[in-house]
C-alpha cells in the first residue's frame, strides 16, 4: 500500500509541478507584470494609461459588439445545423460532418485569408465580375469567427439532442403537439444549457482570438489585435501585461458561467434509452436543408479558394496553375511546416503522459485534494492564448530556465499544450470514469503492483482517451497562433506564423501553399486517430 501511494504521489506531483511552472508561472508574471513599472515598483498607472489612447476603448467595444454579433450567429445556425443532423431525415449528413470538419483542420486565420482571397479588393469575385467588393472590417470579421465557430456549437448541442429520450417526444406526440410545438416544449428546454455553454465558448474565443482579426479586420481594431501592436510594434510590455488582463477577465466570467450551464446540462438522462428517429417532414427537412446549404457552401469555398490560390503562379495578377509554391516556391521550405510538425508531437506526447498520470493519480485522491487540483488542471480554458504566450515571454526570458528554454521548440510545445490542457484533461478524465472500480483491486489483491494497475487495469480502459487526446492536441498545436505569435524567433518559424507572416507581406499564393500543408497534416492525423480508435474497438470484440 505504501508504494501504490507513494506511485499515487508521484503520478500527482509531477502533472502539477509542471503546470505551477509552465502555466501559474506564466499567468502570474502577466498579472504582476500590470501592476508594475519599469523599475520594478507597484502601480496602477498602467490601468489608466489605458485610457490616455482613445483607441483602445473603441477596440474593447469593438471586441465586445464584435464577440456579441459572433455569438447570435454562430449559436443560431449550429442550432439549425444539429437539428439537421439530429432531428431530420435530410439526405447526406455525411457531407454536412465532412463540411463542419473543415475548419478544425485549418488555423482561424485560413478562413480569413479565404476570404480575402474570395471577397478583398483584388478578391476572385471582383476579378471575374468587376464588381466591388471589400470584405475587410466588421462583416469580413463576423463571417469569418462565425465560419471558425459553428463546429464546436454543433458538437455541443448535438450532444445534448443525442441524450434527449425518445420517449419525450413520443409523449408530447400522444398528447398532439405539432412538430413545432415538440421543437418549443421538448427540444428546447433540453438543449437550453447546451446552447449556453456553447454561446459563451463562441464568446470567449471571438473575444481573444488574434488569427482572423489581424487578416481581416482593417481598421476594426479589437483588443488582441492591440496587445500584439503594444508587445510586437511598441515593446510595451506593461501595457500588453495590462490588456491581456482586461482580455482574461470576460474570459474568465465566461467560461465559469459555461462551466455552470455545462454542469446542469450533465444532469440529464445517464442512460436516455432509445434514440430518437424523426418522422417524415418535407417543410422542416427542406429548411434545414436550405440553411445547411447557404452555411456550409460559403465554409467549403473559402477554404477551396485556399486551396485554388496555393496553386496559381501570382496572386491575383496572374491566375496560371501551377505548382511551383510546392516545389520550392515556399520561401523557407517546408522547413515551418517540419517545425510544426515536431512541436505538435511534442506537445502531443508529453500532454498525454502529463494528463493520463494526472487522471490517475486523481482516481483514489480524496475529494478535498482532487477538487483544487481539477480546478487548476481545468483553469487554462479560462485564459486567451495571447495572454498565455506573453506570460511565457515575461517569465522565461530570463532566469534559470532560460538559457535552455527560451526560443526553443520545448517553449513553443509546452505553451501550445497548456493553452489546450483543459480539453486534453477532461477527455482524459472521461475515460478514467470507464475504469471499474473492482478490476484495479482485484489487479491490487492479486499481489499487483501500482504499475500493474495502471498497465493491466486502467490502461486498457483509457486507452482510447488517450489516443483521441494525443492527436487532440497535435492538431490544436499544428493550428494554433495566438499562443505562440510572441515566441516564434528568426530560426524558429512555425507553419501558422508563416501563413501570417506572408499575408502581411502581400505573398498570398505561398501564404495559401503553407495553410493548406498545414490542413493536409490535420486531415492525416485525424484519419489516422479514427483509424486506431476504430482497431482498438475491433481487438476489444474480439476479445
Amino acid at each position: 500500500m505504501k508504494r501504490v501511494n507513494a506511485v499515487g504521489i508521484l503520478l500527482l506531483a509531477v502533472p502539477l509541478l509542471c503546470l505551477l511552472v509552465f502555466f501559474l508561472h506564466p499567468l502570474a508574471t502577466v498579472l504582476l507584470r500590470s501592476v508594475t513599472d519599469a523599475q520594478g515598483a507597484f502601480t496602477v498607472m498602467n490601468y489608466f494609461r489605458l485610457f490616455d489612447d482613445p483607441g483602445l476603448p473603441r477596440a474593447a467595444w469593438h471586441s465586445l459588439v464584435i464577440g456579441l454579433a459572433t455569438t447570435l450567429c454562430t449559436v443560431s445556425l449550429g442550432l439549425c445545423l444539429a437539428m439537421a443532423l439530429h432531428r431530420s431525415r435530410l439526405p447526406g449528413k455525411a457531407l454536412i460532418r465532412g463540411a463542419l470538419l473543415l475548419p478544425m483542420l485549418a488555423p482561424s486565420l485560413v478562413l480569413a485569408l479565404g476570404l480575402v482571397c474570395l471577397l478583398g479588393r483584388n478578391g476572385l469575385v471582383h476579378r471575374l465580375t468587376g464588381l466591388p467588393t471589400d470584405i475587410y472590417g466588421f462583416w469580413g470579421l463576423l463571417i469569418a469567427n462565425t465560419l471558425y465557430g459553428l463546429p464546436q456549437v454543433v458538437i455541443i448541442v448535438s450532444a445534448a439532442l443525442v441524450r434527449t429520450p425518445a420517449r419525450h417526444y413520443d409523449a408530447a406526440a400522444s398528447m398532439g403537439a405539432s412538430p413545432w410545438r415538440q421543437f418549443i416544449d421538448v427540444t428546447i428546454p433540453r438543449v437550453r444549457f447546451a446552447l449556453l455553454a456553447a454561446a459563451f465558448l463562441v464568446f470567449t474565443e471571438t473575444l481573444t482570438d488574434f488569427g482572423s482579426a489581424v487578416v481581416i479586420g482593417g481598421n476594426y481594431r479589437v483588443l488582441a489585435v492591440e496587445i500584439y501592436g503594444e508587445v510586437v510594434g511598441q515593446q510595451d510590455f506593461a501595457m500588453g501585461a495590462t490588456l491581456g488582463v482586461v482580455l482574461l477577465a470576460p474570459a474568465l466570467l465566461s467560461v465559469w458561467l459555461a462551466r455552470l450551464a455545462k454542469r446542469r446540462q450533465d444532469t440529464g438522462d445517464a442512460n436516455p434509452g432509445r434514440s430518437f428517429v424523426p418522422a417524415a417532414h418535407p417543410w422542416r427537412d427542406m429548411t434545414l436543408g436550405g440553411i445547411a446549404l447557404a452555411t456550409l457552401l460559403p465554409m467549403v469555398g473559402v477554404v477551396a479558394t485556399v486551396a485554388y490560390v496555393s496553386v496559381v503562379k501570382l496572386w491575383p495578377y496572374d491566375r496560371t496553375l501551377t505548382l511551383a509554391n510546392y516545389m520550392g516556391g515556399m520561401p523557407d521550405g517546408y522547413g515551418p511546416v517540419a517545425t510544426s510538425i515536431g512541436m505538435a508531437t511534442m506537445a502531443a506526447c508529453a500532454g498525454v503522459l502529463l494528463v493520463f498520470a494526472l487522471s490517475a493519480g486523481l482516481r483514489r485522491t480524496p475529494s478535498f485534494v482532487a477538487k483544487p487540483v481539477q480546478f487548476i488542471a481545468s483553469l487554462p480554458s479560462a485564459v486567451p492564448g495571447l495572454v498565455l504566450g506573453l506570460g511565457y515571454v515575461l517569465a522565461f526570458n530570463h532566469g534559470p530556465l532560460s538559457g535552455w528554454l527560451y526560443g526553443s521548440v520545448a517553449i513553443v510545445a509546452a505553451c501550445s499544450l497548456y493553452h489546450y490542457h483543459a480539453q486534453a484533461f477532461l477527455t482524459m478524465q472521461t475515460g478514467m470514469r470507464q475504469v471499474p472500480q473492482a478490476l484495479d483491486d482485484a489487479v491490487a489483491t492479486s499481489g499487483g503492483t501500482a504499475l500493474h494497475v495502471l498497465r493491466d487495469a486502467v490502461w486498457p480502459f483509457a486507452a482510447p482517451a488517450a489516443i483521441s487526446t494525443f492527436f487532440y492536441l497535435f492538431m490544436r498545436a499544428m493550428v494554433t497562433l495566438s499562443g505562440v505569435i510572441f515566441l516564434v524567433t528568426p530560426e524558429l518559424g512555425l507553419a501558422s506564423v508563416t501563413v501570417m507572416r506572408l499575408d502581411e507581406n502581400g505573398f498570398l499564393a505561398q501564404a495559401a501553399a503553407y495553410a493548406m500543408c498545414v490542413v493536409l497534416a490535420s486531415a492525416l492525423a485525424l484519419g489516422a486517430m479514427r483509424l486506431l480508435l476504430h482497431v482498438l474497438k475491433d481487438r476489444r470484440h474480439v476479445a
